[in-house]
């Protein structure tokens, strides 16, 4: 993980300070990259302090399941999202809350259902045959500024879709999910950081790869979660489609230490960073190499005990506030 530190040393000795939502200082950069060889460097836990990894694989597993409920995250062993169910003024104020613990359409809707519509002239049968045709149901008809049009509906399964594609055509360069609904921003406790996913299969190798975009890292607490879920789900991906992970490149837009974390950071930098450990997936999982059965449904059926780590060798946890 000499990367993570090295990021860290670049934000401290290059960053400005900002001013930001939650009310604490950030010094931040515009613009970083991690990038690790899964095959050579191992898994990116971090080792300069204990990974929640029962928490971080929690949450992977709330997200497979479109959860929306902050209850749901804590029964599968995650709490990370507590604070933004019911501690902002601003989500608990908001008519789109639904009660204690919602947190709205957040990443696992979005991936697993996002919810897309088609309005088309009425006189379009074609288009509206073809919609139908790709699973979308017809809602209602509209009067759309005196222009009779049809309303049409369905849930798309993003990341079912991209298992789809390695599958069928792994060549493709558009096998990518998106958590960044814009249509729903102002409905959803957090619009998503980590929002852009794309899987690159190699046919002639047999190896995977993964770019991840996110808009905003909280370097202190929130690089080492989502640097473990990603190449989770990475790892995960692969064993159902048959692949195995190399690359996974980590790319942020702004790269930022919060002011109450900079202890925390500082002392990591003091500590030497240990082997990575390796990442282990159950046998009751199954691995499509070996069976040659495609079974995307584990998707769903996957549990946090379904994961863990072998060889994870690590410092003492350090504990700092997250940031609402």
């Amino acid at each position: 993980m000499k990367q993570y530190l090295d990021l860290i040393t670049d934000i401290l000795d290059h960053g400005s300070w900002q001013e930001n939502r939650t009310g604490v200082r950030t010094i931040s950069i515009p613009g970083a990259m991690l990038r690790f060889d899964l095959q050579k460097d191992g898994f990116p836990a971090v080792t300069t302090k204990k990974l929640a990894f029962k928490s971080v694989m929690g949450e992977l597993v709330g997200f497979l399941r479109a959860s929306r409920s902050a209850a749901e995250f804590r029964a599968l062993g995650c709490k990370v999202w507590d604070q933004n169910a019911n501690d902002n003024a601003e989500w608990r104020a908001n008519p789109y809350r639904l009660g204690e613990d919602d947190l709205g359409p957040v990443y696992g809707v979005q991936w697993r259902a996002w919810p897309a519509y088609k309005l088309i002239e009425a006189d379009r049968s074609l288009q509206i045959a073809d919609a139908q045709q790709r699973g979308y149901r017809l809602v209602s008809a509209v009067d759309d500024e005196g222009v009779p049009k049809v309303l049409l509906y369905k849930a798309i399964d993003q990341l079912r879709d991209c298992l789809d594609t390695i599958m069928k055509n792994p060549g493709s360069r558009r096998i990518l999910f998106h958590g960044w609904n814009c249509a729903e921003l102002d409905a959803i406790a957090l619009p998503a950081c980590h929002l852009l996913y794309q899987f690159l299969p190699n046919a002639s190798t047999r190896e995977i790869s993964l770019c991840l975009y996110i808009r905003s890292n909280d370097v202190g607490l929130g690089t080492p979660f989502n640097l473990a879920e990603a190449a989770a789900l990475l790892h995960l991906v692969g064993r159902l489609t048959g692949y195995t992970p190399r690359w996974f490149t980590y790319f942020i837009g702004d790269a930022h230490i919060y002011e109450n974390h900079l202890d925390m950071v500082k002392q990591q930098l003091d500590r030497a960073p240990f082997a990575a450990p390796t990442f282990v997936i159950d046998e009751r999982i199954p691995a499509f190499a070996e069976t040659g059965v495609y079974a995307p449904q584990w998707l769903e059926l996957i549990e946090p005990t379904d994961f863990s780590l072998d060889g994870y060798q690590h410092h003492p946890p350090i504990s700092a506030p997250m940031a609402v």
